[in-house]
């Protein structure tokens, strides 16, 4: 039996491979990453890459130690030596903060605004939308509390998605206050969870005493049905003055930039880090889970990891879930054109000179030759398959002339080049 591809995993494929479904179009992952990086850079972001493996300890301390990703979904990598471990990266935020602070970058002009793209790894069950190495843009901003930063980065979010054509998306927007508000909240939690402790699953009685918020965000059904049932009071009800004011702000931003926004009083994240806003990006079409990605603001994470406190905000989408969005709105994103070019001798002896010619023309556009003597009819015939806008076939003739025919491969017109000029003319087209 051939050797398969890990479960949860996918090969990134080139154009006209069968079965080619838009998330594993290596092209489709390129314009997802195209976009993201021209809408984040043209508002002052500065791309970021860490590497693929952290410290384990960074990840225990940047996800938390009882979250699902720490107890259960890392890839955990050993070496021999006095080590306590590197994790496969599951997210993006806690290496960034990482090397923020371990490269000085509080130097930089503040607020500083990072992004990324990558592979993220975590070990869990696999389904539609759900891989096990799967891959996120990430948006990052530090330096800065004012809550125009908050509804910025939410604008930035839903922009890359509108530009690559998406419309069936919302934000789900909540808070989640300051960290006395939220003492008050688990007050709350514990008092009315704690008689019906027994009704819980395992882990939210775990988190009952430690964590209680952290029920809030169950999968288990059981739990969200008891939930319901006491009627749980929402996070937004014990915000403070400030973060409520806060919250009012970042909601005026967004009503005045048109971002369509639901208040979601649901959302909640149950590390001490997180501060005030929340937000998820959710598209109905993409399977039981239908988020593709959120954010928040985490002022306390910086202290977290060691050192000073930093203010912060940002967010990560799956590409992945992403475009399984896109292909259920039936968004075609386009292809990736061909070369501007095909170049192709007629006999074995012009190889080397088609070659030649074609690496010279490379500085001005994407061109390609054959590697072997065609016929015109089969030369003509191989560039359209390659999707070129232009061929040319070189014989004796346009040899000693130093001269190529190209053809216009849509109408069939044909012009005579030099072939000193052929890069002026490919630039001239481009």
């Amino acid at each position: 039996m051939a050797l398969q591809r890990p479960k949860g995993t996918q090969d990134h494929l080139p154009e006209g491979s069968p079965k080619l479904s838009l998330d594993v179009r290596a092209s489709a992952f390129a314009q997802v990453q195209d976009t993201a990086r021209r809408v984040l850079e043209r508002s002052g972001a500065e791309f970021i890459a860490t590497p693929l493996f952290e410290e384990a300890e960074l990840v225990r301390r940047g996800v938390g130690g009882s979250t699902d990703i720490v107890r259960k979904e890392m890839f955990t990598v050993y070496y021999f030596g006095d080590h306590g471990g590197y994790v496969l990266r599951p997210e993006g935020t806690a290496s960034i903060v990482r090397a923020y602070l371990q490269n000085g970058l509080r130097q930089l002009p503040s607020p500083l605004k990072l992004w990324t793209h990558g592979p993220m790894f975590r070990a869990e069950n696999v389904q539609k939308g759900r891989l096990r190495q799967f891959h996120q843009v990430d948006y990052e901003v530090l330096g800065s509390t004012d809550p125009l930063v908050d509804a910025e980065a939410i604008w930035l979010m839903w922009e890359v998605v509108r530009e690559l054509g998406l419309t069936g998306v919302r934000v789900k927007l909540g808070s989640i206050g300051d960290p006395s508000d939220r003492e008050a909240y688990n007050a709350y939690l514990r008092e009315v969870f704690t008689p019906h402790a027994g009704r819980l699953s395992d882990d939210s009685r775990d988190r009952l005493d430690r964590n209680p918020m952290r029920i809030l965000d169950s999968k288990s059904a059981g739990d969200q049905a008891l939930t319901l049932e006491l009627g749980v009071r929402p996070m937004l009800d014990f915000l403070g003055e400030e973060a409520r004011a806060h919250f009012g702000a970042v909601q005026g931003y967004l009503s005045d930039w048109r971002v369509p926004f639901d208040l979601d009083p649901s959302i909640v994240r149950g590390l001490d880090y997180y501060r005030r806003t929340a937000w998820e990006l959710h598209h109905t079409q993409v399977g039981a889970k239908s988020a593709l990605g959120g954010g928040g603001r985490y002022d306390g994470l910086s202290a977290q990891l060691g050192g000073p406190e930093v203010p912060a905000v940002g967010w990560a989408f799956g590409i992945e879930r992403l475009l399984l969005a896109l292909e259920a709105e039936g968004v075609a994103l386009p292809a990736p054109e061909g070369p501007l070019l095909f170049l192709a001798a007629m006999d074995e002896e012009r190889v080397g000179l088609a070659a030649r010619l074609a690496l010279g023309a490379r500085s001005a556009a994407r061109v390609e030759f054959a590697y072997r003597a065609l016929k015109p009819g089969s030369a003509f015939k191989e560039a359209d398959r390659r999707r070129a806008r232009y061929a040319a076939v070189i014989g004796s003739e346009e040899a000693a002339r130093g001269v190529l025919n190209v053809k216009t491969l849509a109408t069939g017109e044909q012009r005579a080049v030099a072939a000193a000029d052929l890069s002026t003319f490919l630039s001239e087209q481009a």
